[in-house]
């Protein structure tokens, strides 16, 4: 049985999904082993519809099973299951990377970094597309994830972004007022560079949140085209000198400053 799979993407169910489990309340199986940090939502839906796992002796086949939290015995491959230890860790995620443990076209993973850590299953918080690098979360704590990338109570996150020309004071203006793409209001919580050169530059740009190649997004609607985009920080989390491709857990201050750091 592996010990590391993708995170569950969220669907139409995804404030249910986020609220933690009520002990004594009845919640779908596929969630339970989910919110165990057993395995994603969507690997124990896999395991339960092909006859591996059992609550209270009997082998269940629906995902979608009632049980009570905290009281059923459930059983994966006849070894019952319990919440593992909880897992926090920082990857200096490389260039060339996709953020998911199975790539259908064949690609190397972010999961590749971890082989060989002897850790329990965990999944990223976010995500970085291919092409960007820096900070990336794992954990296998769902209601930390949950927190740390919902926008109303997670942290801020911090990236450096070379350009491929020289932005003006328009520019920052115009990357922190937002602009409407695709039916989508983008825009960045702060903007500033960093440094110029003859025909590029760098800059900072801080989000709130972090949706599906918004710096890339933002910055396409103002005709720049991006270079290189490294997340240097999340929170008061920084990347620091933590090697490419190189991975850390975190120290118990740093999980809860995280948690307990909104953007502001």
């Amino acid at each position: 049985m592996s010990t590391r799979r993708p995170p569950f993407r969220e669907t139409s169910r995804a404030a249910r999904s986020r609220a933690p489990l009520v002990q004594g309340v009845r919640h779908g199986l596929a969630r339970v082993l989910s919110k165990q940090g057993v395995c994603s939502r969507s690997e124990g839906a896999r395991w339960i519809l092909e006859g591996r796992v059992s609550v209270d002796g009997r082998v269940v086949r629906d995902p979608e099973f009632p049980v009570v939290a905290g009281r059923a015995v459930i059983r994966v491959d006849g070894v019952a299951s319990a919440a593992p230890e909880r897992c926090y860790l920082m990857l200096n995620k490389p260039r060339g990377l996709v953020t998911t443990a199975r790539d259908e076209q064949g690609r190397d993973t972010v999961y590749r970094c971890l082989d060989g850590g002897e850790l329990p299953w965990v999944a990223p918080v976010g995500r970085l597309d291919k092409a960007s690098e820096g900070l990336l979360l794992f954990t296998n704590d769902p209601e930390w994830a949950a927190r740390i990338t919902d926008p109303s109570t997670g942290p801020d996150k911090t990236y450096h972004v070379q350009v491929d020309s020289l932005p003006d004071d328009a520019l920052l203006r115009g990357l922190k007022a937002g602009v409407d793409v695709d039916g989508e209001r983008l825009s960045a919580r702060d903007a500033r560079v960093l440094r110029c050169g003859e025909r590029n530059a760098w800059l900072e740009i801080v989000l709130e949140e972090g949706r599906n190649r918004q710096i890339r997004r933002l910055l396409a609607a103002f005709d720049i085209g991006v270079l290189r985009l490294v997340r240097v920080a999340i929170g008061p989390l920084a990347l620091g000198d933590l090697g490419k491709g190189a991975w850390r857990m975190l120290e118990p201050h740093e999980r809860g400053a995280l948690a307990a750091t909104p953007g502001v």
